[in-house]
């Protein structure tokens, strides 16, 4: 504030030669002083409203990106590509994946070539990496992103057995939350109404049980699901103990 400094001076100076304060350099004095913080009150305000603002943008989840890649120190996801179908059908081969599944015929190749061609349709879908070997392990989805409700569902997930119940699925469910809540307050999961396995998982990571739902599967038939829910606020990560 260059000018105060200088009323300042000059007032020094007055005070100085005279007992008596001139009253043209008092009211000038003053008004400076009140013009400076006027100043600064409507700088503060403006970086205030840019702030809010920006803040706003990325609340809205219109930049919510459905397939970056996400890396954490066992597991890589990257967007699903037509070139994955024999090493993602491969990891998807073994039946006992599906045993709790809705659609427990899935491990074969016609039923999964319909779950592949759903994946790379949804533009969501990630195939999940094991960093260490360098090959696919599974695969899951961001889908049905609700920018009204600032919502999406996470699911179509499956993990290779020897990479259930530890730290591989932890950090999968960790990876994609913490960029979900990036964009959007909460991220729900549809699982298979007998997929007592699932359920159990999404519970021990702060999920809670929101409502059954009649919902047409992938053979075109209508199966009951439960649907559960986790917001921003009540995330927390805890080992699950089984893949979605």
């Amino acid at each position: 504030m260059p000018t105060v400094r200088r009323r300042t001076s000059e007032l020094l100076r007055a005070r100085g030669s005279t007992a008596i304060l001139p009253v043209d350099l008092f009211f000038r004095y003053i008004v400076d002083i009140l013009r400076y913080f006027k100043l600064k009150a409507v700088s503060f305000k403006l970086i205030k409203n840019n702030r809010q603002s920006g803040s706003d943008r990325r609340r809205t989840g219109a930049d919510f990106d459905l397939q970056p890649t996400l890396k954490g120190e066992l597991i890589e996801l990257r967007p699903l590509g037509q070139q994955d179908f024999d090493a993602l059908f491969s990891a998807a081969s073994d039946p006992k994946i599906w045993e709790q599944h809705p659609e427990s015929d899935r491990y074969q190749r016609e039923v999964f070539q319909r779950f592949f061609d759903g994946a790379l349709e949804s533009r969501g879908a990630f195939a999940i990496i094991e960093r260490k070997s360098g090959r696919i392990i599974g695969s899951s989805r961001y889908c049905n992103l609700d920018l009204t409700n600032r919502e999406v569902e996470i699911g179509w997930t499956f993990l290779e057995r020897e990479f259930w119940g530890g730290t591989y699925n932890r950090e999968l469910k960790q990876l994609m939350l913490e960029h979900a809540f990036r964009f959007v307050d909460r991220v729900v999961f549809v699982v298979g109404d007998n997929n007592i396995r699932s359920q159990k998982a999404l519970a021990k990571i702060g999920a809670s049980f929101l409502k059954k739902a009649q919902l047409p599967a992938g053979d075109g038939t209508v199966r009951t699901n439960a649907v559960f829910v986790i917001t921003a606020k009540s995330y927390r990560v805890v080992a699950p103990t089984a893949s979605h």
